[in-house]
């Protein structure tokens, strides 16, 4: 039985608008004009136990508006949804201490006090037992490394410590569910590795489902092997991640460094020589220089034609890499299509 069940869930919103200027200004006093945007148009989709899948989309998308359907924080306009076997507007007790949800703008802490006493008062609100709390805390603080942290006040610690302890916020009661909105926002590449990591190994030690929103990449591709993309409220895809590179991006890069004994090695002239015909409409060079190559190659060719440069240029290393997943989703975001 799958832990998350959408079917056809809608959600719009009367907002309303007027011209700029004081007399638009005056005459709205006396009749507003609205428009409906249609956040989210007729989603279906499921998520297993356990699962960890990412919500893609540009901004205004509709990612957070699902999420908070999800968790219960917005009325659908229509259709379903079913978490944890609860209807999440009814927003009942038990379902809520089993969902937590983490925003990379929002926080549980407060300001002047160590995040320890914030982590007990959320322990007391959803009934923790103390041996529970403390073994929970416990456990949480030696995977984040937060042991010097636990008696500084909240607003002396840096972003990436906050984010830390705000993840430690939401796990306290031990959720089965835990939503992450961008919750890399702003932070160094380090701690957005550092968070990665400690999300990942949360989920194969207890096995919580993630649904995750963000804008970076790299949180999707180190953590989510399935992705829903969303673009203008609609579902466009669900499924794995690397299956929609490889529909909308069927080749691969192959980077050539070159050693320094070509002497005066034309590397078009000699790569044109190289590559069979039968392969030529599917290589493309990019980049060239005295000192290697960037070819685009259909990925069906990949392996005769890396065979072929080995044997026929003085190559000193080879690298064939996917194209950036960037560009992949930047190609949806443009089209609106997959």
């Amino acid at each position: 039985m799958s832990l998350i069940v959408v079917e056809n869930l809608s959600k719009s919103f009367r907002v309303p608008e007027r011209d700029p200027g004081l007399q638009a200004a005056l005459r709205s006093l006396g009749r507003r004009r609205f428009r409906t945007v249609n956040a989210l148009c007729e989603a279906t989709f499921s998520v297993e136990r356990g699962e960890m899948v990412a919500l893609l989309g540009p901004n205004g998308a509709g990612k957070t508006t699902t999420l908070k359907l999800l968790a219960g924080l917005l009325h659908p306009s229509a259709g379903r949804a079913e978490v944890a076997g609860y209807l999440p507007w009814q927003r009942r007790p038990e379902f809520l201490r089993r969902l937590a949800m983490v925003a990379g703008n929002r926080s549980q802490l407060t300001w002047d006090i160590p995040p320890m006493d914030s982590w007990r008062v959320l322990a007391a609100i959803y009934g923790v037992p103390p041996a529970e709390f403390r073994a929970t805390v416990d456990e949480l603080v030696a995977l984040l490394g937060l042991e010097e942290l636990l008696a500084r006040p909240v607003r002396n610690l840096s972003l990436g410590e906050r984010m830390k302890c705000e993840l430690v916020a939401s796990l306290v009661h031990r959720p089965s569910l835990l939503f992450l909105d961008e919750p890399t926002l702003g932070l160094d590449v380090s701690m957005q590795r550092r968070l990665r990591q400690f999300i990942a190994t949360y989920n194969e030690r207890h096995g919580v489902t993630v649904i995750l929103t963000s804008h970076y990449m790299a949180d999707v591709v180190a953590l989510c092997p399935r992705v829903l993309l969303i673009h203008e409220g609609k579902l466009l895809y669900d499924g794995p991640l690397q299956q929609l590179a490889a529909h909308l991006a069927p080749f691969k890069l192959v980077r050539l460094s070159l050693r320094h004994d070509n002497g005066g090695f034309a590397p078009e002239a000699a790569l044109a020589a190289t590559i069979p015909a039968s392969m030529d409409s599917g290589v493309e060079l990019l980049d060239q220089s005295e000192m290697g190559l960037t070819l685009r190659v259909r990925r069906a060719d990949i392996a005769a034609v890396t065979e072929h440069l080995l044997g026929a240029l003085p190559v000193a290393d080879l690298a064939v890499e996917d194209p950036p997943i960037e560009n992949v989703i930047d190609q949806i975001y443009e089209r609106g299509v997959v």
